[in-house]
């Protein structure tokens, strides 16, 4: 199996928070009931991260996360109104 180049403690939890919040995306997304929709969001997720996944600097990649986690608020936020 590869090894990951190895990181500090806070790198490492850093990487978690990413992963974690790359996975509340994705699960949030499957409840979008039209497939174009889910499809599109689905890339845009993968495109997002894809393209961040070599930022080094904390404070940028601590906003990113921020900023991921609001559109995720925005995101649940929109598919629970749809349900009601």
């Amino acid at each position: 199996a590869g090894r990951l180049p190895s990181c500090s403690p806070s790198q490492f939890l850093r990487r978690q928070q990413v992963l974690q919040l790359y996975r509340r995306i994705l699960r949030a997304i499957r409840e979008v009931p039209a497939e174009a929709d889910r499809r599109y969001l689905k890339d845009w997720a993968r495109e997002e991260f894809r393209r961040n996944k070599d930022a080094t600097e904390e404070d940028a990649i601590r906003m990113m996360i921020m900023q991921g986690n609001m559109q995720l608020q925005e995101l649940q936020r929109t598919l629970k109104l749809a349900k009601s």
